[in-house]
């Protein structure tokens, strides 16, 4: 018996957590059954279907999301035809909560495993043991009476008791080698406290937590195998405070000086003392990742997210003091009651936090998340097909969620890739806010048609002066004193690029240097004395 479970990742960088442990679950008691294959949606679809049939499966499990279910519906429309004899089960957020929809679209599809699904497929691969598909006489296997999963012929599920996490495998514990130069993920609990509409979490009101011990050791596990990164796939990892403090003591107390690692937080759950464990971590140790998501008051409301924003304000600035933490803070354009100028005053509002990143997200209505039902009385409009993005709402037009996509663009180009520190906030001084800074870029790069390439790293600066020289009164000398010191302290140059001022040895040039009187950056030859 051959039960061959995809993954099709979005980068090669990422892995899928879920079908390992479903292996690994399942190969407690009928080793030797299942085998993975992982791919990405960058792979030609003839490739991925040639590398499955290669496989010879007996039956084929796919882990469907919003970034490989366009891949999934394809190979569901011709697996039938290559491997006409072979089960097809999907499982996954995207099948979770439209299974009669699936049933029938395709009438390959055997089942669907709904939510946590490891008890499921073990159970599912048992049933397939024990009807023979490990010999040659097979009988029809009985799935009928397995929790958590949707047949056919009984779209509706009976509902299981959930795991203990303890109980749940470390999907690492036979080797590691197979993750070299791929993000690491790494899950201590499930569910989540909060019940914000747009998030399928809201789904799951129970949070459930390994036990520290296992964590600790998993942890070290990490620690030495010398893994470049762990990103904690906890929704609220800091939901237990107390715990989230142990788990943080132990990395900062047995760090390696090259793992680190990611976790995504609610900060207005931090308290004083997880705040002084953080700042002691070495830089670059931990990155925290923050969604703020916006600061209209009664769009947190209407997402039933009600947040203590000026808690989060002191707990970030507090955060940003000892320059060790790499800070993400995320937003969310398309919610309801945030307008272009409410959305701009929740940009201007979070990057004056400073982050180390700050991403502009969009609207995704998920499949089965709450805010899909509140789509009519808010006016959101979204795309039929994944990811579902919002289009328009009632307070946002189309047209101005395509000018924020450009701001994105922005931000990205030259907030996020810090490459212009020193510039950009000499430049903002040309602007009401920030927001209206990168809007400015936003358009002037949509006049110079510069969107139809992506200006390559070091013409960002050529760029950047001819936007200034066109649409501000800054004195430009000054601005060529700031991409100056941005570009050398960035970049390897070969050259010297024409909007550098005339210096006669890029290595003998002091960037310590301020005018004691406007604050501003000087370029000062090194003398030999």
């Amino acid at each position: 018996m051959n039960f061959l479970l995809i993954a099709i990742n979005a980068k090669f960088i990422h892995s899928n957590p879920a079908v390992y442990s479903l292996q690994s679950y399942a190969d407690r008691v009928y080793p030797g059954v299942t085998s993975i294959m992982e791919t990405t949606i960058n792979q030609p679809f003839h490739s991925i279907l040639s590398e499955i049939c290669e496989n010879h499966p007996d039956a084929i499990g796919i882990s469907t999301y919003i970034w490989n279910i366009d891949i999934v519906n394809k190979l569901l429309m011709d697996l039938p035809k290559v491997l006409p004899d072979t089960d097809i089960w999907l499982g996954g957020p995207e099948v979770s909560y439209n299974c009669e929809e699936i049933f029938g679209k395709f009438p390959c599809v055997r089942g669907i495993i709904v939510g946590e699904g490891e008890t499921a497929f073990t159970r599912i691969v048992g049933s397939y043991c024990r009807a023979g598909y490990d010999g040659e006489d097979r009988s029809v296997p009985d799935f009928s009476s397995i929790p958590n999963v949707a047949l056919r012929e009984r779209p509706s599920t009976i509902d299981q008791t959930l795991s203990s996490m303890d109980s749940l495998p470390f999907i690492y514990e036979d080797g590691i080698d197979d993750f070299e130069n791929r993000i690491v993920y790494y899950e201590s609990s499930r569910g989540c406290p909060f019940r914000c509409s747009y998030c399928l979490s809201a789904i799951d009101k129970t949070v459930r937590y390994r036990s520290l011990p296992f964590v600790f050791r998993e942890l070290q596990f990490f620690l030495d195998s010398q893994i470049p990164q762990v990103k904690f796939i906890d929704r609220t990892f800091n939901s237990d405070i107390d715990r989230a403090k142990a788990i943080w003591n132990y990395i900062h107390e047995h760090d390696n000086g090259k793992t680190h690692f990611h976790f995504e937080i609610a900060a207005e759950l931090l308290d004083k003392e997880a705040i002084e464990i953080l700042r002691k971590m070495r830089p670059g140790q931990v990155k925290l990742e923050i969604g703020i998501q916006t600061t209209n008051l009664d769009t947190l409301q209407a997402v039933n997210r009600p947040s203590s924003l000026h808690k989060i304000e002191k707990v970030v600035l507090d955060l940003n003091k000892a320059h060790n933490l790499h800070i993400h803070l995320d937003l969310i354009a398309g919610l309801p009651y945030e307008g272009f100028r409410s959305f701009r005053n929740s940009f201007n509002d979070v990057y004056a936090l400073e982050p180390t990143q700050l991403q502009l997200g969009f609207l995704k209505v998920l499949k089965g998340a709450p805010i899909e039902k509140d789509c009519e009385r808010f006016g959101i409009m979204y795309s039929a097909d994944s990811p579902y993005e919002v289009l328009s709402t009632r307070w946002l037009r189309f047209e101005e969620l395509c000018m924020l996509k450009h701001v994105e663009e922005m931000v990205e180009l030259y907030y996020n890739t810090h490459q212009f520190t020193v510039t950009l906030p000499f430049l903002q001084k040309a602007f009401e806010t920030p927001f209206d800074m990168f809007l400015a870029l936003a358009e002037f790069y949509k006049e110079k048609n510069y969107y139809t390439h992506t200006p390559a790293r070091s013409r960002r600066y050529d760029i950047l002066l001819e936007f200034v020289d066109e649409k501000t009164t800054l004195y430009e000398e000054e601005v060529r004193d700031a991409l100056t010191l941005d570009y050398y302290l960035r970049e390897v140059p070969k050259s010297r690029p024409d909007f550098v001022k005339n210096v006669p040895d890029p290595a003998r040039i002091d960037i310590s240097v301020r005018d004691p009187l406007t604050g501003n950056f000087l370029l000062r030859e090194i003398t030999e004395d």
